[in-house]
């Protein structure tokens, strides 16, 4: 006789505190069997084999696994593809439906539907659940019923409705997790993976700097903010725990957590973003995409000090602090002028807490053909961000120490790369009138 059980997905909900999915799960009337999938389509487009992400994922599952064993139950994993786990567990267990949190990725909700269908096609119920968001799909909507495509309004919206119970915490309550002996996971090794400097510890939200967080978040130098993204970003924290304590200590960061979401329904709502301009006319531009000064760009060599030091930090630690991100990626657009799909698929490959949504829509926004009511001509002087928001150097001489020594001729003058950058998006957008 094969176990009766429900199957709890995990992806990007890696925690069992306050999961809104794993919650429905616990009250199905089944035990519960959670699953996690090392997923192959995933794990192989990633080239450095020493990625902190997943090294970041597979301590998190660690500690997930340690907390269900002390219930007498276990995480069970799989490596391959999806496909491949349903069709090996329903094989091994009596499956009455599988639950999990909900994902807007293009390429997630291709997977989910293929996975929906396999299931269903054996008589598997498949339900999905919002979780790593406060509002998702179609519950922030203008009068007509279409999506939001700026900024303000959406945010206006979405804090027009939000209530009370869109904020309390999802009950987890122990007791009814299938029982098994101990399940181990794979080893990183097992994975094609290497052991990285990345130490996982649970996300903690600091009251003091998060007061703070609206005086200092501008300066590199400061730490001044909440270094949270990989922790929203693999739900090894919750949202409904961030905007409460957002709402209680600092409207900014609030602003910031709704940024996040307004790019998950752009996303969702639009997905050719992945691939093209928002403002299609964009996709025009004579990009000047010139290989010699991309890796210039990549390795930290523009001889812009601040530029260097940010992708410096990058490169050395898959970590870039939110200003200095907005002043390289506005740099590569609109200084050397390559496509800033090259900027993301770079920025895809380092950054330890990469998001899709956020990336593309942060690279459009620097790119100016985002979601955005600002004008192309907003080009960042490099020399002018420094004396603003780090006049002392201290960011500069942590990052990029020999920038004094190393004086080189930058890749490009500021005022010949702001003109020609006026002229190229000019003529781009002439074409399309």
């Amino acid at each position: 006789m094969k176990n009766k059980v429900v199957l709890y997905w995990f992806r990007r909900d890696l925690r069992l505190e306050d999961n809104n999915g794993l919650s429905k799960a616990l009250a199905s009337g089944y035990p519960v069997l959670p699953v996690f999938i090392f997923d192959t389509e995933i794990l192989n487009r990633l080239e450095d084999k020493k990625d902190r992400r997943v090294d970041y994922i597979h301590q998190a599952l660690s500690v997930i696994n340690e907390q269900l064993q002390q219930q007498q139950s276990g995480l069970l994993t799989f490596h391959g593809t999806p496909s491949a786990a349903f069709t090996t567990w329903m094989e091994q267990y009596d499956i009455q439906a599988v639950y999990t949190n909900r994902d807007y990725e293009p390429k997630a909700i291709a997977r989910d539907q293929q996975i929906k269908t396999l299931l269903e096609a054996a008589g598997i119920s498949f339900h999905s659940y919002k979780d790593q968001v406060i509002f998702d799909q179609a519950d922030v909507l203008k009068p007509d019923q279409g999506a939001y495509t700026v900024y303000t309004p959406y945010a206006k919206k979405w804090r027009s409705l939000l209530r009370p119970e869109h904020l309390q915490e999802q009950q987890v309550l122990p007791g009814n997790f299938h029982q098994t002996a101990a399940l181990t996971l794979p080893g990183l090794d097992q994975l094609g993976f290497s052991k990285t400097d990345m130490n996982f510890s649970k996300p903690q939200l600091d009251t003091e700097l998060i007061k703070n967080y609206d005086k200092l978040r501008d300066y590199p130098a400061a730490q001044g903010t909440t270094h949270l993204g990989i922790a929203l970003r693999f739900g090894t924290i919750s949202t409904r725990q961030c905007v409460s304590f957002a709402l209680a200590h600092n409207e900014v960061w609030l602003s910031e957590l709704i940024w996040r979401e307004f790019f998950m329904q752009i996303l969702f709502h639009f997905p050719r973003v992945v691939h093209q301009s928002f403002k299609t006319q964009y996709d025009f531009i004579e990009w000047n995409n010139n290989e010699e000064e991309f890796q210039l760009w990549c390795t930290g060599n523009t001889g812009y000090p601040i530029v260097d030091a940010g992708m410096r930090q990058l490169n050395q630690t898959g970590y870039m602090h939110n200003r200095v991100r907005m002043i390289v990626a506005s740099f590569l657009c609109k200084h050397l002028l390559i496509d800033w799909r090259w900027g993301e698929a770079y920025f895809a490959q380092k950054l330890n807490d990469y998001d899709l949504s956020a990336n593309n829509g942060n690279w459009q926004w620097a790119a100016g053909c985002g979601c955005d009511a600002a004008p192309y001509f907003r080009i960042f002087n490099p020399t002018t961000q420094t004396l603003k928001f780090d006049k002392e150097l201290k960011y500069i001489k942590t990052w990029n120490p020999d920038f004094e020594q190393e004086i080189k001729p930058p890749v490009i003058r500021h005022e010949v790369a702001r003109e020609r950058a006026l002229q190229t998006y000019k003529k781009a957008l002439q074409q399309t009138r």
